[in-house]
């Protein structure tokens, strides 16, 4: 008796989105097939996929996979393109009992709110890396910038990034905070804060989380000129393409 196909929810970021059409699908696929075998069909459908191939991303259940491994039915694959390098409901939030703090939301963010927050007794030092909207870009002038992110997944690994930083720093806590949706010029768009015993550890744990935010949480920019628009490709993290 032939078996049932697998149902795979498949979820469409940045600019793979438009090349698709839409921003989700639900597919079959038969019993044992490989996350390569769905890029492959999809790449069949939409050849412009096939060039993206090597700086693609996909991730099985909010987690980075190699493409050979195989699916299991209700799986969601997520096709996730280099991503980019005031407070109110938050999008997604995760605070851990170490006092870490990572959120996405679409409002404006609070950076003083976010150091009160993490500041204790024990700490010496704040350092605060605020990211902001520029007016220009390549020698365009930028009306507004778009971010979307694949937010679920987005706060797990800025979580994760955070801990890891924490830990091999040594410092006392750290909070990231990605906005999406629109933001208009000077408006931040995502803000980290390091609080520590010593202003060392603080400055270098900074600077250490925003180099692999950039990297590794799938987070995705669109430009909007006076001409036209365009998604920012960046780059994966080497540990994420293998």
């Amino acid at each position: 008796m032939a078996k049932e196909p697998m149902k795979i929810e498949v979820l469409f970021f940045g600019m793979v989105k438009e090349i698709t059409g839409g921003a989700s699908t639900t597919v079959e696929m038969e019993e044992g097939s490989t996350v390569e075998a769905l890029f492959e069909r999809f790449a069949g459908e939409f050849p412009a996929l096939r060039p993206m191939s090597k700086s693609l991303v996909l991730a099985v259940n909010q987690r980075f996979v190699a493409r050979t491994g195989e699916l299991k039915d209700g799986d969601e694959v997520a096709f996730m393109p280099p991503v980019s390098g005031g407070t109110g409901e938050w999008r997604q939030v995760i605070e851990d009992d170490e006092g870490h703090f990572f959120a996405i939301t679409a409002d404006r963010i609070d950076a003083q709110e976010l150091a009160a927050r993490l500041v204790e007794g024990r700490d010496g030092a704040v350092v605060t890396f605020d990211g902001v909207v520029r007016n220009n870009s390549k020698g365009r002038e930028t009306l507004y910038l778009e971010y979307e992110a694949y937010e679920p997944m987005a706060v797990e690994v800025m979580a994760r990034v955070g801990r890891e930083v924490a830990s091999a720093h040594g410092i006392s806590r750290i909070g990231i905070i990605h906005r999406v949706g629109r933001l208009e010029i000077g408006e931040s768009s995502i803000v980290v804060v390091v609080t520590s015993p010593h202003r060392k550890a603080a400055f270098e744990a900074c600077a250490d989380a925003m180099d692999r935010v950039k990297k590794l949480v799938p987070v995705w920019k669109k430009e909007h000129f006076a001409d036209g628009e365009t998604w920012v490709e960046g780059a994966w993290d080497a540990s994420v393409t293998g």
